[in-house]
């Protein structure tokens, strides 16, 4: 793991650079993989699922029977910590509706702001060296909650054409209504186009590799709204000399082993934590089963040490990590000064293994950056809020004026003979009356 002690403000921002992997060709192969789908529908999807996951594929759509069966395949004990985390997770994003309230902003003028669900929605879900169940939770808890109509799911089937029963009956328990064997960019591809078997839908949302990624990207071009936009895994840890190394180095590693592409950045103020860390990281990493991975994405990383815990958070708000561990004892106080992050974890045991899974916040973060002017995935992700207004004839007299002139100043004539024809009506009537 490098280290760097006491840069000068002038090299934060070649520190804050992420590792920059894009496979050649990529954007190429993304628009045929489109342009077969665009064409061939199912046809192309199965074409591109037999060549690079399952090689006898005939069908896309997971049978209920294969879901049913998927619940004796998860240990009890597995199925309890999922409803554990299902339950904070439901109580943490129910907490997030919205009471429509109308504002009167003047005398006759009531203004207000209503959520209605997207209707269909769709969800990613990689299973490749990790088959990410828990991000089924975080996807499909909040779009039930919001109310959307429809869910439907595409995962990677292994080279037998099974998906993880993990995956599948996680499904089950949060709603996804339909479930289907494709990944990679063909599984953007179809979500966003829509094919014989897989609809198309409103909104994509989950993670993936460089190929999903950048897929989603590109499926801006056809119209297609994605949840935001990612790259690899990463974390920033701010430890003071009060951090526990052996926990600092977990957390690191915890990162690390998403990826070979992940990157896990220590910012200290002590020079001896930074070195105690890295003793602690050499001695866990050749334990962990995915020790390969993990290594390589410690090439990538890198502990600096900075004069004080000022320097510390001013480097995260310029890094803009997706995940920011904060192991500090005054990690409250030091969180007001966050300003650009995905989500925090304060204090000492506050480790980001259980916003991934189970504390209830959602895991579904903006990385490379982007949390500069993203926010993590929420109940707001799943709804369109649409504005409302309410206008009286007391109203219309009270704001009309000012409308007919900003109207009229713009050039709008119709704009303004809009609220003029009204005001006239209003003042004929007035004059008949009498």
């Amino acid at each position: 793991m490098l280290q760097i002690l006491f840069p000068s403000y002038a090299e934060w921002p070649l520190l804050w650079k992420r590792p920059n992997k894009q496979a050649d060709g990529l954007e190429q192969t993304i628009k045929a993989v489109f342009d077969n789908v665009k064409s061939e529908g199912d046809t192309a999807v199965l074409k591109y699922t037999r060549k690079y996951d399952w090689a006898t594929a005939d069908v896309l759509k997971v049978a209920p029977e294969q879901i049913a069966e998927a619940r004796s395949a998860v240990p009890v004990s597995l199925q309890d910590a999922i409803t554990l985390a299902t339950r904070n997770i439901e109580t943490f994003h129910n907490s997030q509706k919205e009471i429509p309230e109308s504002i009167e902003t003047m005398p006759g003028v009531s203004c207000w702001r209503e959520c209605r669900p997207i209707e269909r929605v769709g969800i990613y879900i990689p299973s490749g060296t990790a088959p990410l169940f828990s991000t089924v939770l975080m996807l499909a808890i909040p779009a039930r909650i919001a109310g959307c109509k429809e869910i439907i799911l595409c995962t990677p089937p292994d080279q037998s054409g099974k998906i993880d029963p993990a995956i599948l009956y996680t499904a089950a328990l949060t709603g996804v209504m339909s479930i289907f064997c494709v990944g990679g960019i063909q599984a953007i591809a179809a979500m966003s186009l829509g094919t014989e078997s897989i609809p198309k839908v409103d909104k994509l949302f989950g993670p993936g590799n460089q190929y999903v990624t950048a897929a989603k990207t590109y499926a801006q071009r056809y119209g297609m709204c994605i949840d935001l936009p990612a790259g690899p895994s990463e974390v920033l840890v701010i430890a003071d000399e009060t951090a526990t190394p052996a926990f600092v180095a977990a957390d690191l590693l915890s990162q690390a082993e998403h990826g070979v592409d992940s990157q896990s950045i220590l910012v200290s103020n002590s020079k001896n934590l930074v070195v105690e860390t890295i003793i602690q990281l050499e001695y866990q990493l050749p334990q962990l089963p995915r020790r390969d991975i993990a290594t390589e994405a410690i090439k990538n990383s890198k502990a600096i040490v900075l004069e004080n815990m000022r320097d510390c958070v001013a480097f995260s708000n310029g890094y803009a990590p997706e995940h920011l561990i904060i192991a500090c004892d005054k990690a409250t106080s030091l969180a007001a000064d966050v300003t650009n992050a995905g989500s925090v974890f304060l204090g000492h045991y506050s480790c980001e293994s259980v916003g991934d899974y189970a504390s209830g916040t959602n895991h579904t973060l903006p990385t490379n950056g982007y949390a500069r002017s993203y926010s993590g995935v929420s109940l707001d992700s799943f709804v369109k809020k649409i504005t409302f207004q309410n206008i009286t004839e007391e109203g219309l007299k009270n704001i009309g004026p000012a409308t007919e002139l900003m109207a009229e100043a713009e050039g709008l004539a119709a704009h303004k003979e809009a609220v003029s024809i009204r005001l006239r009506k209003k003042k004929q009537q007035k004059l008949f009356h009498y």
